[in-house]
């Protein structure tokens, strides 16, 4: 729902359909490197190029709510102008296991993903309130989603671990302002022992208007990934069209990991960009 709200409000702020919302790829990354539409990305079984996922089997998916600490000094005062203010911490969590097969060799992939969020919340209970009923502030903000790419034995390859993070601390001058926007920096990295590779999030912070100007959204939108190592960029992972762009150089067993990083990202549910309207299934 929150992601649904979000994209209708930067359809109301620029005047157009989310069809103009695009990635941009670098023109000297794209004349290297070539694009795999990934069917399914939405769903539960994937396929891109020669690559298909088995049938991506999730575990539980939980989401439980709690109050934190409570505000009776605060309360007292506030409870006299019809407002009561609460802390509530909630938590999610979400696992799921696959294989991605090239048509020659397999990983497994296995994926946990959590949330914990702090948010202090201002309720009216005084129906003369005309202002508003109920308002809430993020004041914390924690996500790590985490996997393992593990190869089968017929190849000559060590397992990659991965890590994705993005944690946010409401700072104090944000004050009461209850529009601050957690920045999508879902960054992160991948590892074998030996190579890493850099995941860094690709933020769309303009878009074209019908009428071929550019204009500036109200805040940043996730639209995909970047994968680097030392050496350059590897891999871009497009969220919005859901497709994965291969840098032409690497070789099977590369692509092989690397398509096993990119479906672990599109297979998320805890943190979830559905980018309504585009893409295809």
């Amino acid at each position: 729902m929150k992601n649904t709200v979000l994209m209708i409000c930067v359809v109301c702020s620029v005047g157009c359909t989310t069809a103009s919302l695009k990635l941009t790829i670098p023109e000297t990354f794209k004349q290297q490197a070539t694009m795999q539409h990934v069917d399914g990305a939405r769903g539960n079984k994937m396929t891109f190029a020669h690559f298909t996922t088995s049938r991506i089997r999730r575990g539980r998916h939980t989401s439980d709510e709690r109050y934190g600490r409570g505000f009776f000094l605060q309360n007292l005062l506030l409870n006299q102008a019809g407002i009561q203010k609460d802390e509530t911490i909630s938590n999610e969590k979400a696992r799921f296991h696959y294989t991605l097969t090239d048509g020659k060799n397999n990983v497994e992939v296995y994926a946990d993903e959590m949330k914990v969020t702090r948010k202090v919340e201002y309720e009216s209970f005084n129906r003369r309130n005309i202002f508003f009923d109920k308002i809430g502030q993020v004041q914390q903000y924690n996500y790590v989603f985490s996997a393992i790419i593990s190869a089968d034995t017929a190849q000559d390859s060590n397992n990659w671990e991965l890590l994705m993070t993005n944690i946010y601390e409401r700072k104090p001058e944000n004050g009461m302002n209850p529009f601050v926007f957690i920045k999508p920096d879902y960054n992160g990295m991948a590892t074998n022992g030996s190579d890493t590779i850099f995941i860094k999030a690709l933020n769309i912070t303009k878009t074209e208007m019908p009428n071929g100007k550019m204009a500036v959204l109200p805040f940043e939108l996730l639209s995909g990934y970047e994968l680097s190592t030392n050496d350059g960029v590897i891999a871009i992972v497009d969220m919005i069209d859901r497709n994965i762009w291969f840098y032409d150089e690497l070789d099977d067993a590369e692509k092989l990991n690397i398509g096993g990083i990119a479906t672990a990202i599109f297979a998320r549910r805890v943190h979830d960009e559905k980018w309504i309207g585009t893409g295809s299934n």
